[in-house]
């Protein structure tokens, strides 16, 4: 029988690989870094390169979905599943013809989508008050729920910054975690 304390993710040795690349994390870490970093220098360019990058996304699941059409036997479905995948094809295409447009149709469902979500987070939390950090719930959904109502406010200026801000952020911290994550690595093999 093995002890799962030692046996996952977290054991000294399922770390000792990494250890070794330390460096490799840490150099990952500042690309990450360092994107994140030009992408907020230049909002307006990673909000397109976001909306390219979506586009790609939608031409291949469409190209996905049309390929699975010839997979159903019936016509129904055939149908169903052809017209879902060539609309697919074509919001991708929209997305490259014209990515400011996108970004402003984007921009207003991530808004809307972060106001329901702080919603529900909030009303979880109210609804988890025994014996639970419900607190951290509730200031969760308060703040996602602020920041949604804050990009439709300014919709629709806000859709030529808010996704490359998004996109920049994230790349930031991802490149601190993994500068992080190595340089413990490198303190944990010294």
């Amino acid at each position: 029988m093995t002890n799962t304390a030692t046996s996952g993710f977290d054991s000294p040795q399922s770390l000792a690989p990494l250890r070794d690349k330390w460096g490799w994390i840490v150099a990952l870490g500042i690309v990450y870094l360092v994107t994140g970093i030009i992408a907020l220098a230049n909002v307006l360019s990673a909000t397109v390169a976001s909306v390219v990058v979506v586009g790609v996304m939608m031409i291949i699941a469409g190209v996905a979905e049309v390929i699975n059409a010839f997979q159903v036997r019936t016509w129904g479905r055939f149908f169903f599943w052809l017209i879902l995948g060539v609309l697919y094809i074509v919001a991708g295409f929209i997305a490259f013809e014209s990515p400011l447009l996108t970004a402003v149709w984007l921009t207003l469902f991530l808004g809307a989508a972060l106001v329901a979500s702080g919603i529900v987070r909030v009303f979880l939390g109210f609804n988890m008050r025994q014996g639970s950090p419900w607190i951290w719930v509730v200031l969760s959904g308060l703040i996602t729920l602020l920041l949604g109502i804050i990009i439709l406010a300014h919709w629709p200026n806000s859709a030529l910054f808010t996704l490359g801000i998004i996109l920049g952020v994230d790349l930031v911290f991802a490149g601190a975690s993994w500068i992080g994550l190595g340089m413990g690595l490198r303190n944990a093999h010294a």
